[in-house]
């Protein structure tokens, strides 16, 4: 029997505990703690002393302050870690640093060694621990918008689609192909997810990635799905490069997925994306496998659209078991790369490591890190490509997560392994039972459920039973491999699924421009820093921001 596009609505509206299955699974579509029913009630202001113009105003303000646009960059690549907040790249670095064969501590991932940073206060303005929309919104747009939407500023509402039209933010990929720009985008997640959709889209509500996700009331007032918005995206010449998972989303809902048969596509519109694209684009190249991918050529193909997945595409330590194959985010920035360094006018890409986010969201360490080392191969893949005289290359995240580092190990110590002394005695707790370095304040690892799935496809994850046991107590993980990769790190508190973190994350410059970024700034402000620092779009910049106060 073939799935149902039933099941991917199911799957939106579950847990993070159900999140896309690799190999032979059926893909589905988890939901983030923070993708809200459109009926949830949210403040339905920002505070009275600010307002999107605001916003949009006090970042380009700052910016210059800082000298933005003294210096001018001819290419510009955002970087975001969805989720990677300072622990996480704390723990990433060790743990690349002890599988080269060091103690870890001493090393540092690639953009840590950039010759500029800061720290970017990442909250909406409706929530103190902001979702993915609103703070990606805010670095691609100059404005801080509520949680949930996409390309949106606050004065609409929520899953009103009537405030598309009024409350709609051009982002800077629509800037840069307004000026003739190449441009590209490239994420680990569905190509509709929040994050890289905040590049191009605008929706009321993050959800919307196909229109059997939608509400009839609102397609019937003429709101467009995101995957619908890609595909029409009609500024300058279109995007020249997009890469990630999805293919669900573009396909209507008879059609089996190329590389799961029984998995069906999730439109109800009959129209399948990917072909309409391909006869848009007779020069362009849609692939969706790895062997599509290392065929093309990338330094003369007009255009680029790739689908790696119905869903998100694969954490990097389950990547190599992938049926069709597909391509590292290290191997996608290089080939997206590329083809872009060839326009005359420069380039923008936008890159998205997503994946690091959900490990965490299921209390998975051991996958959070390895993604997190593979957006520092990627980051490190754009550096050799491009020139710090004329390429400003930014890595932040768009919000934190609650994992912690803590107890006395000796240096050298594992860092997904339990505290550890000199004389290799591990620490214990005042039950006498050993502990984590790592661990979570809350989420699906509560009572460090410590019999792990059997082998098989991805489902590292299992379900909070200890969440209806609290009375059991910590686990004794003295016999317990806490560095194996389907390992849940504990939690202090039971929860579906582990949630952001407040904090604020790091900002790391190099390149034209970079010398701006210091101290703590407000998120959009990474908007106007990237902006200001390119001569055509400098010019521009006033078109950007909301239309009303």
């Amino acid at each position: 029997m073939k799935t149902t596009f039933g099941f991917l609505i199911t799957g939106l509206m579950s847990a993070v505990a159900v999140l896309l299955a690799a190999c032979a699974s059926t893909p589905t579509v988890e939901r983030s703690p923070l993708e809200f029913s459109t009926n949830e009630q949210l403040p339905q202001r920002a505070h009275h002393d600010e307002s999107p113009r605001q916003w949009f105003e006090a970042g380009a303000s700052v910016a210059s302050e800082r000298g933005a646009g003294k210096q001018n960059a001819r290419n510009l690549i955002l970087f975001v870690g969805d989720g990677m907040g300072p622990t996480t790249v704390a723990a990433a670095r060790i743990y690349a640093g002890q599988a080269q064969g060091g103690k870890g501590e001493e090393n540092l991932l690639s953009f840590e060694r950039f010759p500029y940073t800061g720290y970017s206060k990442t909250y909406n303005v409706d929530l103190q621990t902001p979702d993915s929309a609103g703070t990606m919104t805010a670095m691609i747009t100059g404005v801080k918008t509520r949680a949930g939407v996409i390309g949106i500023d606050s004065s609409a509402l929520r899953g009103d689609c009537r405030g598309t039209a009024v409350a709609a933010l051009p982002s800077l990929l629509h800037l840069a192909e307004r000026q003739g720009m190449a441009t590209g985008v490239v994420t680990t997640t569905r190509v509709t997810h929040a994050t890289p959709a905040s590049s191009y889209a605008h929706a009321v509500d993050r959800n919307w990635e196909t229109d059997a996700l939608m509400p009839r009331e609102a397609r019937d007032a003429g709101c467009h799905d995101i995957a619908r918005q890609l595909i029409e995206f009609d500024e300058g010449d279109g995007i020249d490069v997009v890469m990630g998972g999805g293919r669900q989303m573009f396909l209507p809902s008879g059609v089996s997925d190329p590389e799961y048969p029984t998995v069906n596509g999730g439109r109800i519109d009959a129209r399948d994306l990917t072909a309409e694209w391909q006869a848009a684009h007779p020069n362009g190249a849609y692939i969706w496998n790895a062997e599509q991918f290392n065929a093309l050529d990338f330094a003369s193909v007009d255009r680029v659209f790739g689908l790696f997945q119905p869903g998100h595409m694969q954490y990097a330590h389950d990547r190599p078991k992938d049926a069709a194959g597909e391509p590292s985010l290290a191997e996608m920035v290089h080939a997206s790369i590329t083809r872009l360094q060839r326009e005359p006018k420069g380039y923008l890409l936008v890159v998205e490591a997503g994946r690091i986010d959900h490990a965490h969201h299921a209390n998975n360490a051991f996958r959070a890190l390895t993604d997190t080392v593979a957006l520092s191969e990627a980051v490190q893949t754009a550096v050799d490509m491009s020139s710090a005289a004329d390429t400003l290359i930014i890595v932040t995240a768009d919000h934190s997560h609650v994992l912690n580092f803590a107890g006395y190990s000796v240096r050298g110590n594992p860092i997904l392994g339990k505290v550890t002394d000199a004389h290799g005695t591990q620490d214990t707790d005042l039950l006498g039972l050993p502990y984590t370095t790592l661990a979570y304040a809350n989420g699906p690892g509560y009572a460090g459920e410590s019999d792990l799935q059997p082998e098989g496809p991805k489902r590292f994850f299992h379900e909070p039973k200890q969440s209806r046991q609290p009375s059991r107590g910590r686990p004794d993980l003295r016999d317990v491999d806490t560095t194996a990769p389907d390992y849940l790190q504990e939690a202090m508190l039971p929860l579906d699924s582990e949630t952001h973190g407040g904090e604020d994350v790091g900002v790391y410059a190099r390149g034209p421009g970079g010398e701006a970024v210091r101290g703590v700034m407000e998120q959009n402000v990474i908007f106007h820093l990237l902006g200001l620092s390119q001569p055509l779009l400098r010019e521009h910049m006033d078109e950007a921001g909301p239309t009303g106060d």
